[in-house]
């Protein structure tokens, strides 16, 4: 038997009987027709191999802002329920893989982060608890040996080098049917990971070097709008609008104007919407790198004027992600807010959920008690409370209140779906 869960949904500051207690009781009145149409989506656009989701709830908001295809964080995630991410994988390999008896994975080349390392180790167990043999075998080209890590839990990693024969990859007496991606090769794909004969997921050409938000959001903007056609609402309380810079030079402050203009054009669009909806924060744009993950690049603006003429110090941070890559093109994105604390008022918090196949399978909040409800949480001094749940997203309960914590988190999982239906859609589009 499951362990009954301890925590509870954070407080949310906004009034609970707004716009998001109302999308709350939307989805439960629908939730035959929504469950029926994912089904339905799942059919056309299989789910990736695994997927996490940022989202960030205003209260009279609920949308993704990120969504990652080679997630870490597998430490965070409450183990009192790793039997979801067990049969989810089961799922998932016997459908894509059914001889599969053997599993690869690809780390980050990063083996000095501690927390990635806890978070690759709990990956490695849920996957062997799932039935299957797996290793770990580096892209680094400067690992020439084992190396023999033991994480701060106390956890033994293995890591190998890689070995390349012909098309398909091996170690030391182990050649995986699949092999699973755990990097997002924001640097490219290595050489040794080109034209595989052996299943790779998710695909190489969703890495970072590759793939741009842009496009993603793209994608889920056409999402959203096919769900609330579904349930008769505004796309717009699910889906943060956006633009994109493809043009930019922060070393060289190339693309300030380019910037500027988006940025306005942006807050215009955002404050009809929050006049339509009696809403009365100020808006704000969140600009990012276009590619890449780990919070970095990151700047929050509420006028055009922010961008122009930023200093060496602002930057020097817009200009570089990970890898030391430099940034050559943003996202502008809808700032939403995230009106939930935990414990503390001076607890920022943001839902994590993941999935494996198309399955909920978890998740947690990002906490931070040093930002703001308009700042991205996703930075140094960032803590994480994991969300315990069992059947709760996919499972709510029609005789609580809309608002009540399986059917919050089954909103979360709502929202993070369809965020992960869109990359479902990226991929597709990558396949043709």
């Amino acid at each position: 038997m499951l362990i009954q869960h301890v925590n509870t949904v954070p407080h949310l500051t906004t009034a609970l009987n707004g716009p998001l207690q109302h999308l709350e009781s939307l989805f439960l009145q629908y939730q035959g027709r929504i469950e029926t149409w994912f089904r339905n989506m799942w059919l056309n656009y299989p789910a990736p191999f695994y997927t996490s989701v940022d989202l960030r709830n205003s209260g009279f908001k609920l949308a993704p802002v990120d969504t990652n295809l080679f997630p870490a964080g597998f430490n965070n995630l409450n183990p009192a329920f790793f039997p979801l991410c067990i049969q989810a994988v089961q799922a998932l390999v016997e459908h894509k893989c059914p001889k599969a008896a053997q599993i690869l994975i690809i780390p980050e080349n990063h083996t000095r982060n501690k927390f990635y390392l806890e978070s690759l180790a709990t990956l490695q167990e849920i996957i062997t608890r799932a039935g299957f043999l797996v290793n770990i075998g580096s892209t680094d080209p400067e690992l020439k040996s084992n190396l023999e890590i033991k994480t701060q839990s106390g956890k033994n990693l293995t890591i190998y080098p890689l070995i390349r024969e012909n098309n398909r990859l091996r170690i030391d007496g182990f050649e995986p049917c699949l092999i699973l991606l755990n990097n997002d090769l924001s640097a490219g794909v290595p050489e040794i990971l080109a034209n595989l004969d052996q299943l790779i997921m998710p695909p190489t050409d969703l890495g970072w070097a590759k793939r741009k938000k842009s496009i993603h959001f793209s994608h889920y903007r056409d999402v959203a709008l096919e769900f609330s056609q579904l349930i008769g609402i505004d796309s717009w309380l699910i889906d943060p609008l956006f633009r994109n810079c493809g043009e930019i030079n922060f070393k060289n402050r190339e693309g300030e104007s380019c910037l500027a203009e988006n940025v306005e054009h942006l807050l215009n669009n955002i404050q009809k919407k929050y006049d339509q909806n009696s809403i009365k924060q100020d808006p704000f744009v969140i600009i990012k790198a276009d590619a890449g993950t780990y919070g970095m690049g990151v700047m929050t603006v509420h006028s055009p004027d922010q961008v122009i003429g930023l200093n060496r110090k602002q930057r020097n941070k817009m200009a570089f992600s990970k890898e030391g890559l430099e940034v050559s093109g943003v996202i502008l994105q809808e700032g939403v807010y995230t009106f939930e604390t935990w414990k503390d008022p001076g607890k920022i918090a943001e839902p994590v959920i993941y999935m494996i196949d198309h399955y909920v399978v978890g998740g947690f909040y990002r906490v931070h008690s040093s930002k703001s409800f308009n700042e991205n949480l996703n930075s140094p001094g960032m803590e994480f409370e994991p969300l315990a749940f069992a059947e709760s997203c996919n499972a709510p309960n029609h005789e609580l209140s809309p608002d009540a914590e399986p059917n919050r988190f089954y909103a979360y999982g709502v929202i993070a779906r369809l965020a992960q239906l869109a990359a479902a859609r990226e991929i597709a589009a990558q396949a043709n």
